[in-house]
């Protein structure tokens, strides 16, 4: 079984082409600056006898329609021998980040399931619609293949309650589905399933925590194999210190900024998400040149590093007494995979709650996944990396086979 594996944004659109039996990864690529002048290209080929080649290009490429078809010709290139016709495609599946209330899972595209993610863009008017573009464009070009939804909000909606109702006027709830919804589901559910096979347990026996650290970071609190806490809200801005989001802050800065400074709402939008993080309080977004700059003495490099791992320490500690018990806690994404700087301080102070840290483990350099735990470890840590393409493939495959 091949499977296409698409992810459509405003102006791009990435996508991997995998073979399910061995969950090889044929070919893999992204399309760049749709609508610009110039865009770029750009596919990198895994055949089974040869090195990897690449194609980069730059070009114009109009619309997500003419994206689309360009990954086509590159795929069926006969020179690759990737594919020799797009009929060889078994399925298509689409990340989409918000299905709302509507998708409690991965669900097969129809008509009935287009005009939800419609529904559902006053949610996430930045995502939903250029993964709608996506999902239309896929469909005409590939109509003999099922076509396969699978949803960033999912993984949360078996949160009770009590974790994603705000305090607030509960018509807002009601007529408005204001409430949370959390993100990086696939993310948090591939790391959780891998975690429970290095634990020798099943899913559903296994309490977890997991760390996505990355330019967006969340964290999310898994009983029994099921979400029940995260920390991204009803948008991608809420809870933990990221690249240039701000996560928690005081809900009436909105006030202070428009009444005393003179903001408008968009401006104040466009500085909690582009502004602040990181790249707020130091003028970098990026972990490296974080670290460089705090071994120069960078006294607000120094303040930006130490405020992300104090926000991510509290709201480890705080998923903790939500699980009662907990058999592991991971780390994932960009950061949570390759700073043991971060790691060790979003642990430190931490073993009152069994979790011991064995910093030569922690300092290792690797693409597996991996314990960094010491043996007295009562919470075992991971850092497992995750692989978002494989999880919505594998989505995929279950439903076309299904």
């Amino acid at each position: 079984m091949k499977l296409l594996i698409v992810n459509s944004g405003s102006s791009s659109i990435k996508f991997q082409l995998l073979a399910m039996e061995k969950e090889n990864v044929l070919a893999s690529g992204l399309v760049e600056r749709i609508g610009e002048t110039l865009g770029y290209i750009k596919c990198t080929f895994f055949p089974d006898t040869e090195q990897e080649r690449k194609v980069e290009q730059e070009e114009p490429v109009a619309n997500h329609h003419a994206g689309m078809l360009r990954v086509i010709e590159l795929l069926c290139d006969p020179k690759k021998g990737i594919i020799a016709d797009t009929k060889e495609i078994n399925g298509v599946g689409h990340r989409v980040v918000h299905g709302g209330e509507d998708f409690h899972q991965t669900t097969l595209i129809n008509d009935a399931v287009v005009k939800a993610i419609e529904k559902n863009i006053p949610l996430a008017p930045l995502h939903n619609p250029p993964n709608l573009d996506g999902i239309r464009v896929a469909r005409e070009l590939f109509p003999d293949a099922p076509q396969v939804a699978v949803f960033d909000t999912a993984f949360h909606q078996s949160m009770p309650s009590c974790a994603f109702l705000y305090a607030l006027p509960r018509e807002l709830y009601e007529k408005h589905r204001v409430r949370r919804y959390g993100f990086h589901g696939t993310s948090h559910a591939y790391v959780a399933a891998e975690c429970a096979k290095l634990l020798g347990k099943k899913l559903a026996d296994c309490n977890l925590v997991t760390v996505h650290l990355g330019n967006g970071s969340s964290m999310t609190a898994i009983k029994q194999g099921k979400s029940v806490d995260t920390t991204l809200g009803m948008t991608p801005l809420e809870g933990l210190v990221m690249g240039t989001r701000c996560g928690d802050v005081d809900p009436a800065l909105h006030l202070f900024l428009q009444q005393n400074l003179g903001f408008d709402l968009p401006a104040i939008d466009h500085m909690l998400n582009k502004e602040s993080g990181l790249k707020g309080l130091c003028g970098m977004n990026d972990l490296r040149d974080i670290h460089q700059a705090v071994a120069a003495g960078d006294i607000w490099a120094e303040h930006a590093l130490d405020v992300l791992c104090y926000r991510n320490r509290k709201y480890l500690a705080s998923f903790l007494a939500v699980l009662g018990h907990t058999d592991a806690i991971v780390f994932t994404a960009g950061i949570g995979e390759n700073d043991p700087v971060v790691r060790r301080e979003s642990l430190q102070g931490l073993h009152n709650f069994g979790i011991v840290l064995d910093e030569e483990l922690n300092q290792k350099r690797s693409r597996t996944a991996r314990c960094i735990s010491a043996a007295t470890s009562k919470v075992k840590v991971f850092v497992i990396p995750t692989n978002e393409e494989l999880a919505i493939a594998r989505e995929t495959a279950r439903l076309v086979e299904g």
